[in-house]
């Protein structure tokens, strides 16, 4: 720790922001997991350089930088959709958005490195105050969980943990098995070493008992995803809307009909409100089967980013609107100060953008059962999904990935939406755009996939759901009050020591 505590503080700022940026290699598609855990535990090693809560809080900073730029990267495409207008912001919309949720973190850092009297207690009140701080970056200013610790887990079994402990249980777990061996090791202490292990023994027991519960069975019903491959640029000509509306219709009719049909976000190139004769088609390409489609609607001056949902005979039977909407992206904050400098939302195509829907709600599937449909990113959260208003038998996501580039939003998307399957211990269906299209298992697992970039349609048995897992009933309240008692317990030692001096 000599060496580190006697470096220039941008220098221990630079090593950080390169082992923030290694570290989200865990993140899908890399999935490079030992990597995630290895940066954390050197982050401790550099915090515990620091010699003052602006030096912890820059330290803090740097890494959360280098992990959001490196894991966020996909976001500069929306951008490049349309360059010669928007793609000026590319490399702003980059800077900014790492820059400010790695703020997240750096108070985090500031907070344990004022309040900790021992390094242990500093390590002890980071990994409280990061756990506080990936809280709030989950849900303050409508929220960004992406590239959140958890997923680094998802192509491991320690995802089914998520079934008991949510996202957020899981990322406080990683905190600890990766910081305190790491502490322990500056400690040069084998008993220490020992005990920081403890955590790391309990997750992989954890693991075991989560893995060895029953599988998932299959039903009776058949659902199918369909994938047009539309390119975002491509996605409005008019010289291949009819192409990318026809390859839907074919993939709808091949072959024998299932249950359910389900296309993807805005599929439609019509509004709803002129969308019949449309149907008509649809319908007789299902040929009995439920169908969900993506298109746009509008009420008045209002326009809503929908899902639509087709009965057997081909009648319009509920429609859902998208609720969770993206800022800078489905509409403008501040809207009429940015429409009056000639901004607007990246994917709204009139006015101010697109208006929120009323929230979670449940849409009868019939036989299926209930759904809960999720229209793109609100599947990144799983608040909303805990916030519906009844156990659905799936998670139905339609989403248009074409906004995210072709290497790494897609995949990273995809994790999340495995994760939500897992949390809720249901089926999960998603229809993209471009991919990657597929039926996941209560479990985590990829049933049937399209893989991202082709133009196709694959089958596959719905699973049944699993009963209500313990974070579906609980959601987040046993973390939050985890987390409340641990801040309590320091602030009751924090003010013993002050009493005793």
């Amino acid at each position: 720790m000599t060496i580190l505590t006697g470096r220039p503080l941008w220098q221990r700022m630079a090593l950080a922001g390169i082992a923030g940026a290694i570290g989200a290699l865990g993140l899908a598609p890399v999935g490079a997991w030992p990597l995630s855990l290895l940066a954390l535990a050197g982050l401790t090693g550099l915090f515990l350089s620091a010699t003052s809560p602006r030096a912890a809080a820059g330290i803090g900073w740097a890494f959360a930088t280098g992990w959001f730029a490196h894991g966020l990267i996909w976001i500069v495409e929306p951008f490049l959709v349309e360059p010669d207008i928007y793609g000026w912001m590319a490399p702003f919309a980059l800077v900014l958005m790492a820059g400010g949720l790695a703020l997240f973190w750096a108070v985090p850092f500031w907070v344990a490195q004022r309040l900790g009297m021992t390094p242990g207690a500093r390590v002890a009140v980071l990994i409280v105050a990061l756990s506080f701080g990936e809280f709030g970056r989950a849900y303050l200013l409508t929220g960004f969980p992406w590239a959140a610790l958890a997923q680094i887990w998802v192509d491991t079994p320690v995802a089914l943990l998520l079934a008991w402990i949510g996202p957020q249980g899981l990322a406080l777990a990683t905190l600890l098995v990766a910081m305190l061996p790491a502490l322990a090791l500056t400690r040069r202490s084998p008993r220490r070493l020992a005990l920081s292990l403890l955590p790391a023994l309990a997750l992989g027991g954890a693991t075991l008992i989560a893995a060895y519960q029953p599988a998932p069975e299959a039903s009776d019903h058949v659902v199918r995803v369909v994938q047009p491959n539309a390119p975002q640029n491509q996605k409005w000509d008019p010289a291949y809307i009819p192409v990318f509306f026809n390859r839907q219709i074919d993939f709808t009719a091949a072959e024998a009909p299932p249950d359910l049909v389900v296309w993807p976000e805005s599929a439609l190139p019509v509004w709803l409100n002129q969308a019949e004769p449309t149907f008509e088609r649809i319908a007789g390409a299902a040929r009995g089967a439920q169908v969900v489609v993506g298109l746009q609607r509008y009420e008045g001056e209002r326009i809503y980013n929908s899902a639509a949902f087709l009965g057997a005979d081909g009648q319009l039977a509920a429609v859902y609107d998208k609720h969770h909407l993206v800022p800078f992206g489905e509409y403008m904050p501040f809207a009429a100060l940015a429409a009056r400098l000639g901004l607007f939302g990246l994917a709204a195509q009139r006015g101010q953008g697109y208006s929120a829907g009323p929230g979670p709600a449940l849409v009868s599937l019939g036989d299926l059962g209930p759904a809960l449909p999720l229209i793109c990113y609100e599947a990144v959260f799983p608040q909303d999904v805990n916030g519906a208003p009844g156990r659905a038998a799936l998670l139905l996501q339609l989403t248009n990935d074409a906004w995210f580039g072709t290497r790494v939003g897609p995949y990273q998307h995809l994790a999340q939406a495995r994760m939500r399957a897992i949390e809720q211990g249901l089926p999960l269906v998603r229809s993209a755009n471009t991919g990657v299209s597929a039926v996941i298992g209560p479990r985590g697992a990829v049933i049937a996939s399209i893989p991202l970039g082709q133009a196709g349609w694959t089958d596959a048995p719905l699973p049944r759901p699993l009963p209500p897992t313990v974070y579906a009933r609980t959601g987040d309240w046993p973390v939050i009050l985890l987390l409340l008692l641990a801040a309590i317990a320091f602030g009751v030692v924090q003010s013993r020591r002050i009493s005793h001096r």
